[in-house]
């Protein structure tokens, strides 16, 4: 191996922001693809065929493989895991699918990271691991497709979008509705003015908690499964005492895991809402939460009602609530001559000319907003072309910040200024130390 093709040395993660300048690894192509599939089977040639490596199999890694698989060019070559039950489950869907034995198991992601022969990966594990395995993979050249919210913390978000920068990686996020025809036809109705000036957006997510690993009965500290590295799945988290309703899927209900139903809705319909206002790296500048918490030491602690009211360039208003009866669920821009609203498999509008068509003429589309209608495919177009996704690492850090502003405001208890330009909460630093969080040894050094 040259040096000009092996990977950068490790850095700590209190080092890491002091690189710039790194170059990105060289896309490398796959060498170990059976004979039998040279092309004789519909598909592209091995050299034609972009391999990837999964990093997760919970909630939404088993779909996101099913989308990658049904693209010809794209092969899956790996899957890491650190439960052992869900790394099985895994080679088994995506060896029956290639309808042979294709997938190399891993339970350290790092070493999967470091094979020359993976072109991408799809990461979709738990908040609080984002940022370490995004970077990683960062480091190692994979362009990357990553789960929202982009990370756990403001600073690791920060992270994240400087590693895929200095890297020159691909990067697409999973707020998947932008490749959806009617939460486009609906941002861009706005864009371009249709509505007149925007004054007011409200912005509807769920509230409460969902048992959605159906464990809500294992709510007793037990000893963790054989099958579960325990100590390295908590990661950079506070150590807790194993409790199986707050793990798998169930992790997002826990503060030091996840960060409830805002975090887990906010790069959705926050991020289509950014997108009609033009706002994709752009932000509030003052946030005001306020919140509804179970006690602190319950076994899911996250917010389950919240409103959160922000203040927006160009005198545009956000409202951002779970459990409020008068903010419905989905986005509704508000405008001087009239409104839009979209939610997933909904759309209303005040001008019902709107609510049949499919997308906007073009000469009443002076603006046209980035087109994509299947996200995977967009992902993999962008890794050969090497131009954006339509969700890329800094769009992903802006539409998820001001969730993570008002949970801090939530937890302060106060309205907070926040500085777009500089990424920084002012004249607080009580609240300005929540935009991070210290990290468990040992992998503050990772």
């Amino acid at each position: 191996m040259t040096k000009a093709n092996r990977p950068p040395a490790r850095l700590s993660r209190r080092s890491f922001l002091k690189v710039t300048g790194a170059a990105g690894a060289a896309l490398a192509f796959p060498t170990f693809i059976p004979a039998s599939a040279l092309g004789r089977d519909g598909r592209p040639a091995p050299s034609e065929r972009i391999t990837m490596g999964v990093v997760g199999w919970g909630m939404q890694a088993p779909g996101n493989t099913d989308e990658f698989m049904k693209l010809k060019d794209v092969q899956i070559v790996a899957s890491c895991n650190l439960d052992k039950m869900h790394l099985k489950k895994s080679v088994e869907v995506i060896n029956k699918f290639y309808k042979k034995k294709v997938v190399k198991t891993y339970h350290d992601y790092r070493k999967m990271m470091a094979r020359h022969d993976i072109d991408t990966v799809m990461i979709a594990v738990p908040d609080h691991w984002h940022e370490l395995v995004s970077v990683e993979a960062a480091r190692h050249g994979k362009d990357i497709y990553g789960e929202k919210p982009l990370a756990k913390t403001i600073g690791e978000q920060q992270r994240i979008v400087q590693a895929v920068r200095e890297h020159a990686r691909i990067w697409q996020t999973g707020s998947w509705q932008r490749s959806s025809g009617s939460f486009h036809k609906a941002a861009e109705i706005v864009r371009n003015g249709m509505i007149g000036k925007v004054t007011r957006v409200e912005v509807g997510l769920p509230d409460g908690h969902t048992d959605f690993a159906n464990t809500g009965k294992f709510t007793q500290i037990t000893k963790p499964p054989g099958e579960l590295d325990f100590d390295r799945w908590i990661g950079p988290s506070r150590m807790q005492p194993y409790i199986k309703a707050r793990v798998h899927m169930n992790w997002r209900w826990n503060y030091n895991t996840g960060g409830g139903q805002l975090m887990d809705w906010v790069g959705h319909h926050l991020d289509i809402a950014h997108w009609g206002l033009g706002f994709d790296l752009s932000g509030p500048y003052e946030v005001e939460g306020h919140g509804q918490f179970p006690p602190p030491e319950a076994m899911w602690n996250t917010a389950t009602q919240f409103r959160i009211e922000m203040k927006y360039p160009n005198d545009v208003r956000v409202t951002m609530a779970g459990g409020d009866d008068d903010i419905k669920h989905g986005v509704k821009w508000i405008g001087a001559d009239g409104w839009v609203y979209v939610d997933r498999g909904k759309f209303d509008a005040s001008n019902e000319d709107w609510m049949d068509i499919k997308e906007l003429p073009d000469d009443e589309a002076k603006i046209k907003l980035y087109r994509s209608s299947n996200h995977q495919r967009n992902f993999i177009d962008c890794v050969k072309s090497r131009q954006p996704t339509i969700t890329p690492a800094d769009v992903a850090h802006h539409s998820a910040t001001p969730g993570h502003l008002g949970y801090i405001s939530m937890m302060v208890g106060r309205k907070l200024k926040w500085d777009v330009a500089s990424e920084q909460i002012l004249d607080d630093p009580t609240a300005s130390r929540l935009m991070s969080r210290m990290f468990r040894a040992p992998y503050e050094d990772w």
